[in-house]
C-alpha cells in the first residue's frame, strides 16, 4: 500500500468537541494551480463585495476590525460550499493535529450542522458524551444558555470545549421525545481506546473499532492474536463492529481492509485535480485465513467505516449487518494558509471497489437488523388484581399467596445480573454471531 508523501491522511465526518476540527482527508503541502483559477475575476461581484465592506465599516452600530470582516467573509465562503468545508484559523489547526494523535479535551462528541443546529453523528464510547446518553441524530439547541442557532459549528463546538473537569447542559430535542431533553455532561481529557476485543464463545471472536487512528490496523492484529490466543486456535468467525464509529485516518482504514482481503481495489478516489484523485489495493495475507466475518454498522458509521464496510462488501469477503451507514463520501483536504491558518475544502468523493459513491446514500447492509434491546421481564412492576382498590378476597385461606420480596431483594438480583448474567443483550450482536455459527456450519458441511 503506497500513500502519497504529502498527506497526512485522516477521514472524519465533521467536527469533534474535543480540542479541534477533524480533518476528512489531509494536509496538502503543496499544489498546482488549476486552470480555472486563472480566470479573470468576477469584477461585478467584487464592486458589490466592496461596497458591503465599506457599509460595514461606515454604518455598523459598532466598529469592526478589518481583520474580523475578511476572516469572517472567507469562513461564509467555505461554509457556503458544503457542510465538510471550513476555515481553520491558527489555534484550530493546531489543535487539529493534536486530536489525531488520539488523546484531546472535551465531550467526546462526533457533530455536524444541520439547518442551523448541531447534530449528533456519534458520541464516542466511554467518555462522557456516551456515558451520560447522547445518542446519533440528536439536535443540540442550547449550550447552557446560549441558543446555537445562529452559531457556526466552530463557534458552538469552542463553547462545548473547556477545562477538564468543567460542566455544561446540552439542551437536545431527541426523535420520539416529546420535549427537550437537559443533559449536563463533565469535560474530560478523551483517552480512546481504538481497539477492543473479547470472545463471543468459542471459536468466535469479536472485536470493536471505536475509530481509525493512527496505528489501529496494528492494534487490529494485535488483537486477532489475541483472540486466537484464548481460542487456542484458529477462530471460526468474526464480529468486526464498526457501529457509531464515525471515522479517522485512511491508512487504518485501509490497513483494516488490507487485513482481510489478499488482493483487489480497497477505495479510490475522483475530484477535478490531480492531487485528488488515488487509489488504494490490498496487499497478500488475510489475518483470518478466510474464516468467515460479519461487520456490524448503522447511522453512526462515517467515512473511514464506510471505507472498510464497502470494500469488505464489494469482496465478498464480509456479510454487511445493521443499518444504512452514514453517507459521508467526500474527501476535504486542508490546505496551510498564511498566519498558521488553513482551508478544509471538498476535493474529492471517494467510491467503494465496485465504483458506488457513498456520498449521501451510505452504505446499505447485506442484512438490515434494526436495533432492540432485549431486557428481562419486570413483571414485579405491573398491575395486578389484587392491587386494585375494593378487589375480591380469594376467599380459600389455604391459597393466600406468598409474600412479594422486598425492595431489597431487587437490588440484590441487580448486582446479580451485573456480576454475570447482564439483563441487557446486544439484538444485533446476537443476530451476528446466529449468522456467523450458520456460515461456519454450511462451510464444514461443504467440506
Amino acid at each position: 500500500m503506497k500513500l502519497a508523501t504529502r498527506y497526512i491522511l485522516v477521514l472524519f465526518l465533521g467536527m469533534f468537541v474535543g480540542a479541534a476540527i477533524i480533518l476528512d482527508m489531509g494536509v496538502l503541502a503543496e499544489r498546482d494551480e488549476p486552470k480555472e483559477a486563472l480566470a479573470p475575476l468576477p469584477l461585478n461581484e467584487l464592486r458589490s463585495f466592496t461596497e458591503v465592506f465599506s457599509r460595514i465599516k461606515s454604518d455598523y452600530v459598532e466598529p469592526v476590525e478589518d481583520k474580523k470582516l475578511l476572516e469572517d467573509a472567507v469562513q461564509g465562503m467555505l461554509a457556503g460550499l458544503d457542510p465538510h468545508s471550513a476555515y481553520l484559523d491558527a489555534e484550530s489547526f493546531k489543535d487539529m493535529r493534536v486530536e489525531t494523535e488520539g488523546q484531546f479535551g472535551g465531550l467526546g462528541i462526533e457533530v455536524t450542522m444541520e439547518n442551523g443546529f448541531v447534530k449528533v453523528v456519534s458520541p464516542i464510547e466511554d467518555t462522557p458524551a456516551a456515558r451520560a446518553g447522547v445518542k446519533p441524530g440528536d439536535l443540540i439547541i442550547r449550550l447552557d444558555d446560549k441558543a446555537v442557532k445562529g452559531l457556526t459549528l466552530t463557534e458552538a463546538v469552542r463553547l462545548m470545549r473547556g477545562k477538564p473537569g468543567s460542566d455544561i447542559t446540552l439542551t437536545i430535542v431527541r426523535e420520539g421525545a416529546t420535549k427537550p431533553l437537559k443533559i449536563t455532561l463533565t469535560r474530560a481529557v478523551i483517552k480512546i481506546q481504538s481497539v477492543k476485543n473479547r470472545m463471543l464463545e468459542s471459536g468466535y471472536g469479536y472485536v470493536r473499532i471505536t475509530q481509525f487512528q493512527a496505528g489501529t490496523d496494528k492494534g487490529l492484529a494485535e488483537a486477532i492474536k489475541k483472540l486466537e490466543n484464548e481460542n487456542k486456535g484458529a477462530l471460526r468467525g468474526l464480529v468486526l463492529d464498526l457501529r457509531n464509529n464515525p471515522g479517522g485516518v485512511l491508512n487504518s482504514a485501509v490497513g483494516v481492509s488490507d487485513a482481510f482481503l489478499d488482493k483487489g481495489l480497497i477505495v479510490y478516489t475522483e475530484g477535478r485535480v490531480a492531487d485528488s484523485k488515488m487509489k488504494l489495493s490490498a496487499t497478500p495475507g488475510d489475518l483470518l485465513n478466510g474464516a468467515p466475518m460479519v461487520v456490524l454498522i448503522n447511522g453512526g458509521s462515517a467515512s473511514a467505516s464506510e471505507i472498510v464496510a464497502g470494500a469488505l462488501q464489494d469482496h465478498k469477503r464480509a456479510v454487511i449487518m445493521g443499518t444504512k451507514s452514514f453517507g459521508k463520501g467526500s474527501v476535504q483536504t486542508i490546505i496551510p494558509v498564511s498566519n498558521g491558518a488553513a482551508l478544509k475544502i471538498t476535493t474529492a468523493r471517494y467510491y467503494t471497489p465496485s465504483g458506488r459513491s457513498i456520498q449521501a446514500s451510505g452504505i446499505v447492509p447485506d442484512i438490515v437488523t434494526e436495533e432492540a434491546r432485549i431486557t428481562k421481564s419486570e413483571a414485579a412492576d405491573r398491575l395486578r388484581e389484587a392491587d386494585l382498590a375494593r378487589h375480591l378476597e380469594n376467599g380459600d385461606e389455604m391459597a393466600k399467596p406468598k409474600e412479594e420480596p422486598k425492595k431489597e431483594d431487587k437490588k440484590d438480583e441487580k448486582k446479580k445480573d451485573e456480576t454475570g448474567k447482564p439483563a441487557v443483550e446486544d439484538y444485533q450482536l446476537q443476530e451476528a454471531l446466529n449468522l456467523l455459527k450458520g456460515i461456519s456450519f454450511f462451510k464444514a458441511q461443504d467440506k
